[in-house]
């Protein structure tokens, strides 16, 4: 095999799970194609879909698995390499000897699919993502691109979810391998990086970390001294005395699980005065955000205690006045602390986001709210054991949003605005570690990676 693959058991176990969840019908779940960048022949590295590697494990493009969920029958749809094929990218093994690898018997070409899917029974899919498996599906349902979000099945979202959100021991400790990897990108980022270099260089030097670890990038890389934008991709600023430089990077393993983590650090060898007052005031709302994580806890509740927090410590430096229960309860948090303090994270950085975060994150009771800030909080439902997720609290100072706030006095009774003004040109800091919920609490993932300023400001000596 040209990748790797758990015992053929765990995936028989995993598929046969998911059979109890399902009453009647049949469960499709496509594998994605390769994806052009340009013209037909060069594409995008190819990434499989996750659910189809959870279930089938087969990391090799144009397959499809279907499980019949009364008779227990199931199939890997896929076609045999051509000599054309084999010329270019090297033979592989048969679609039988890999099905059989993950204790699939029985295999058929691609274009039979359509024999078993026009029998009149149910058919579950998971939300089609990529473009290519929204022709396909149309093509074989005999439907329109623009219905197939539509056919959707909730029974079967709902039974993924409930399974691939505990993860595994043995997905456990391949987190922890991510993870680690992504501690060592972000070792060599804090040490190499001197005044006069360029954001680029800095995030080659990341990627370049994670692809000889033998996996790759979880996710696009942020590094920038543009911290208060939160997805900042650019990488052209160069580097100066007095900056802060925010990376965000994760590698994901050769099985494809996921780290995710972020430091900020001074572009020279000490925070300045402000900068460091501001990286405390983070370093205290994520640690005590960590210290509430347990079973039987909301996450939703864990974020507001974060951000009560990160209001007492923005008022010690005078940036806001009044109650920070008060402060959180009105939204005034949200000119700091516009997003969320993390999401789940596993064989996708934003953890099965594509079924959707009201099936993920939230639950039939506890639905997402349409307000500013509280909006983009990924992750609300009550934690359980097995639950692997990233805690990231942040201030983001936006000079555009103070001017919207400041212009119509919004919270004014909480935001000493005159004060903010001198925190205008200050970017921003976020802070971020994943963790895996025990029985009894939280343990992080991952070799330690340093956190506290003066341990950042020794790496950077």
């Amino acid at each position: 095999m040209q990748f790797k693959l758990f015992p053929k058991e765990v995936y028989i176990n995993r598929r046969n799970a998911l059979k109890k969840q399902l009453g009647s019908g049949i469960i499709l779940l496509l594998g994605n194609e390769e994806s052009s960048m340009n013209y037909r022949d060069n594409c995008y590295p190819f990434r499989q879909d996750s659910s189809f590697l959870y279930y089938f494990g087969l990391d090799t493009p144009g397959l499809a698995g279907l499980i019949d969920v009364e008779s227990g029958e199931e199939i890997i749809f896929g076609d045999e390499l051509t000599m054309d094929m084999i010329i270019w990218t090297g033979p592989l093994p048969s679609v039988a000897e890999m099905a059989a690898e993950v204790g699939v018997a029985k295999t058929r070409p691609v274009a039979s699919i359509t024999d078993y899917l026009k029998n009149g029974r149910r058919v579950h899919l998971l939300p089609p993502y990529r473009p290519e498996n929204k022709i396909k599906l149309a093509a074989w349902l005999g439907k329109s691109v623009f219905e197939i979000d539509q056919l959707a099945s909730e029974d079967l979202i709902r039974a993924v979810v409930a399974q691939r959100i505990i993860k595994e021991d043995i997905e456990i400790a391949e987190m922890e391998k991510a993870v680690s990897i992504s501690v060592d990108m972000h070792l060599a980022a804090i040490q190499m990086t001197e005044p006069n270099m360029v954001e680029y260089e800095v995030a080659a030097r990341v990627a370049e970390v994670a692809l000889s670890a033998g996996g790759g990038l979880s996710y696009p890389v942020i590094c920038t001294v543009n911290g208060q934008v939160l997805h900042n991709h650019y990488h052209g600023n160069t580097l100066r005395e007095g900056q802060m430089l925010l990376l965000d990077a994760g590698a994901e393993n050769d099985m494809h699980y996921a780290g995710d983590l972020t430091r900020t650090f001074p572009v020279g060898k000490k925070f300045t005065e402000q900068q460091r007052e501001i990286y405390d005031v983070v370093l205290a709302s994520m640690e005590h955000a960590i210290g509430l994580l347990k079973p039987g806890i909301p996450y939703k509740e864990i974020h507001t205690r974060a951000c009560e927090k990160l209001m007492e410590g923005l008022k010690a430096l005078q940036l806001v006045k009044g109650d920070a229960t008060e402060a959180v309860a009105a939204g005034a948090h949200t000119l700091f602390f516009q997003c969320g303090l993390g999401h789940l994270i596993g064989l996708d950085v934003h953890d099965m986001e594509d079924l959707g975060e009201q099936y993920t994150g939230y639950t039939d009771t506890l639905k997402k709210s349409t307000e500013f800030g509280w909006k983009s909080l990924r992750l609300a439902r009550e934690l359980e054991p097995g639950y692997v997720l990233t805690v990231e609290p942040g201030v983001y100072i936006i000079p555009e949003l103070i001017d919207q706030w400041k212009a119509v006095k919004k919270h004014e009774a909480f935001i000493n605005y005159e004060v903010v003004e001198k925190y205008r040109s200050f970017g921003g800091i976020r802070i971020e570690n994943n963790y895996v919920i025990t029985d009894t609490g939280s343990r992080r993932l991952g070799e330690f990676l340093p956190v506290a300023a003066k341990e950042i400001e020794a790496l950077r000596q």
